[in-house]
């Protein structure tokens, strides 16, 4: 079972770093962990964001629509008996892509308070500074002023944001660079994982900016190193 303290742990670092961590440490293949690109922070000065996703479906565009609310506030209610930091995946599903706004800054008052520290949604989002001083994180498609009444069409089912299948129970890391999610598999070693990670890229990084050395030299020095911090044998060979 995940604990407050893993997640806890995991705001320590960097999305990406995390992400290179799985790819050496996981099976996990990368195109199943990392959102596409059009999902991204509006509110960049908050994070990481960490927790453990709540998935839910809503219409928030279509012409015509009646508030349908329930579904919401059951999610809320779920979120606050969670007792661990919780991430809301918000699927849209309305009839103008273009047109979803998922939340503004009242809606993410009510979410901080039952323990949700942020949203990641394929739709949009309004009151960016409301959410800032929240504090609420968004990573969404950007920013608009309106939406039709809200219609809330599913809860706790797997869910597609950014090209990746999202579902209830997994954990999420975003920061200002992206969005991805951690097999679970993979939390409980993650956090020491990460802290010899980011030691291997720092040394790493350091002799690839050297101008004494010869690529032949680097790429023997990149194995060695690899295996020094006990990455040998993994599956990936790069160090970022």
């Amino acid at each position: 079972m995940i604990t407050r303290s893993e997640l806890e742990q995991l705001q320590e670092f960097d999305t990406a770093l995390l992400a290179n961590t799985i790819a050496y440490i996981g099976e996990t293949p990368a195109h199943k962990l990392y959102l596409s690109g059009d999902i991204q922070s509006v509110t960049p000065s908050l994070g990481p964001t960490v927790g453990i996703a709540f998935t839910c479906e809503l219409d928030s565009s279509t012409p015509g629509n009646t508030i349908e609310t329930d579904f919401y506030w059951e999610q809320m209610e779920a979120m606050a008996n969670c007792h661990l930091p919780v991430v809301w995946i918000v699927k849209t599903r309305g009839s103008r892509p273009e047109h979803e706004c998922v939340i503004g800054d009242g809606m993410a008052k009510t979410l901080y308070s039952v323990g949700c520290r942020g949203l990641v949604t394929d739709g949009r989002v309004r009151d960016i500074a409301g959410l800032l001083t929240t504090p609420f994180a968004a990573y969404c498609r950007g920013k608009i002023a309106h939406h039709v009444p809200l219609r809330f069409l599913a809860t706790n089912r797997a869910v597609e944001i950014g090209g990746v299948t999202i579902h209830p129970g997994d954990v999420i890391h975003a920061n200002s660079e992206g969005i991805i999610r951690i097999p679970s598999g993979a939390v409980t070693n993650l956090p020491e994982s990460a802290v010899r990670m980011r030691a291997f890229e720092h040394k790493a990084h350091m002799m690839l900016r050297r101008t004494d050395l010869t690529l032949v030299e680097k790429q023997r020095s990149l194995q060695e190193f690899i295996a020094e911090f006990g990455f040998a044998g993994c599956i990936s060979a790069n160090a970022r």
